[in-house]
């Protein structure tokens, strides 16, 4: 039987039909700690739950990456879905507006289809490769900063790994003081989502997972951005990783001061 195509609009809609639990705020209120500053509310299952769901009864051959459930031997040689239900469940907890649903579709290590919705603010960020990137619809394209003097960077402090604050909040300060200033935004999905759109111009982060970024490392990259790994290296959207993620023009800036600053810190 030949595979069904997955179709941006179709995908799309499947992520816009989540809302109503997204926004169930009894569900945001049931927290269950499952580690350190690592918490997972009642949204989060049933989003994934949903959402697992409908993609497999829409695309029963294409198997399904979530942030809550064990990924272990899954067949990622071709296509994939890469979810994460709540990205930013702190934000959610705090009720900050700050959260999204990121859906990528992944084909050999490589995202071909992503999206990112807000529920609370009703911004949805869509991507199809070599297609462009969109925000409600419109053409996304990254700020025109030069030099990063000019730009605003955004951290991620990786906090399920406390043994690397030492390092994130160096780096931080070494961002901080050759640019216009440093936020920490809590979602890395609307982080990189952020920078398509030209509000950011650069996001670092020590470790994130697939889910974190996959989606979002496509519509940053239709936009005319960059991302690499702390290394320098491309990025395979099916693994933990670093992240990097510019406007493109300063990149091979912004790497040569964390990897001094890393460097001092060990």
């Amino acid at each position: 039987m030949k595979r069904r195509k997955v179709q941006l609009e179709d995908m799309t809609r499947i992520v816009c039909s989540a809302r109503d639990l997204f926004e169930n705020k009894e569900d945001s209120a049931a927290v269950h700690v499952k580690g350190r500053s690592d918490y997972v509310t009642e949204v989060d299952l049933h989003v994934q739950a949903y959402l697992q769901s409908v993609l497999a009864e829409n695309y029963p051959d294409i198997p399904f990456m979530g942030e809550e459930k064990d990924n272990t031997g899954l067949d990622l040689s071709g296509a994939v879905w890469i979810l994460d239900p709540v990205d930013g469940t702190t934000n959610l907890l705090h009720d900050s507006k700050e959260s999204c649903i990121s859906l990528a579709l992944a084909d050999r290590h490589r995202a071909v289809l992503g999206v990112i919705y807000n529920p609370d603010t009703g911004e949805l960020y869509t991507a199809e490769r070599e297609k462009g990137a969109f925000l409600n619809g419109e053409r996304l394209h990254v700020s025109g900063a030069e030099k990063l003097e000019s730009c605003l960077v955004e951290m991620g402090t990786a906090p399920y790994y406390h043994q690397y604050a030492d390092w994130t909040f160096r780096v931080a300060k070494a961002l901080f003081l050759e640019s216009q200033d440093v936020r920490r935004g809590g979602s890395a999905a609307l982080s990189l989502a952020h920078i398509a759109a030209g509000r950011l111009d650069v996001m670092y982060e020590r470790i994130l997972q697939p889910w974190d970024y996959a989606a979002g490392s496509l519509i940053l990259e239709e936009a005319g951005g960059k991302l690499t790994d702390l290394e320098g290296r491309p990025l395979d959207c099916c693994v933990k990783t670093s992240v990097l993620a510019t406007n493109g023009a300063v990149h091979e800036e912004a790497l040569k001061i964390i990897r001094q600053a890393g460097a001092v810190s060990g």
